[in-house]
């Protein structure tokens, strides 16, 4: 037996793409197909009509901007509690780093249950800011605020291993050849954190555009104003018109994935030159 069978654990690759394959097309590809083939039962006129009424346009300006918006506030936030969690020691730092993750295992109907609760008129927060004319609760500030609660941890588990992998002794030898602070950052940490925030800018986004439980409690569902897609989806199915939250849906998955395509072609781009 050859070094390289020894030091295979799992079965060769044969059988092991054989099986990724099967649960790839068993848990994404075939529910995924079941969505083209459903909206594939209107007629090429009937879909556009279905996508392009006034109300859905609406609502695709409302995700697809609140979700953006959330993934470069959480791009540029998350870079900073990444920095401090790796870079920094203080009391109460575990404490910190476990609430990051707070997002992740919070019901989200229970987020936005708690961020209504908070940012509404008689709310702790909602009550100290609504006198100076912020209002959260119910408004399409509301729905950016619940896209970047629940997207934030994506950010910051992408870009933490990547500045614990990077030595400190770089920056040190920057600064000790006359280097700024922001010429450090911009020549020597933003190059090897880049991809990384990037693929978390995505996912933040991409999560974001999915969301509903958090949403829907925050932002009123008032139609042309703030109401997101997913709701819409989701009305069109309980009024058993199927086809009509397939085609809406279709479009977000075209949408998304596209997006995502583009990204992960500039990160291919960047690491070949």
């Amino acid at each position: 037996m050859s070094s390289s069978q020894k030091s295979n654990v799992l079965p060769g690759f044969g059988l092991s793409l054989g099986f990724t394959i099967f649960y790839l097309s068993l848990v994404v590809l075939i529910p995924l197909s079941a969505v083209f083939i459903k909206t594939a039962t209107l007629s090429w006129a009937e879909f556009w009509e279905t996508v392009t009424t006034p109300r859905v346009i609406q609502s695709y300006k409302l995700s697809f901007g609140a979700s953006a918006l959330s993934a470069l506030i959480n791009g540029l936030f998350g870079f900073i509690v990444s920095w401090v969690l790796v870079r920094y020691r203080f009391p109460g730092k575990k404490i910190i780093d476990a609430i990051v993750d707070l997002p992740f295992a919070l019901p989200t109907a229970v987020a936005g249950i708690a961020l209504t609760a908070v940012y509404s008129k008689n709310g702790w927060i909602g009550s100290l800011i609504e006198p100076l004319g912020i209002k959260v609760a119910f408004t399409r500030l509301g729905v950016l605020l619940a896209l970047t609660f629940i997207g934030l941890p994506f950010v910051v588990r992408t870009i933490q291993p990547v500045l614990e992998d990077l030595e400190i002794e770089f920056e040190e030898a920057a600064a000790s050849l006359g280097a700024s602070r922001w010429q450090t950052i911009r020549k020597i940490i933003f190059p090897a954190v880049f991809p990384a925030l990037l693929t978390g800018v995505a996912m933040s986004f991409a999560r974001a555009l999915g969301e509903y439980g958090s949403v829907v409690f925050i932002s009123g569902n008032m139609p042309m104003k703030t109401e997101i897609t997913p709701l819409l989806i989701i009305t069109k199915l309980e009024q058993y018109d199927t086809a009509g939250a397939t085609a809406i849906a279709v479009v977000m998955l075209v949408s998304s994935f596209s997006l995502l395509l583009l990204i992960n072609l500039l990160q291919a781009w960047r690491a070949r030159r």
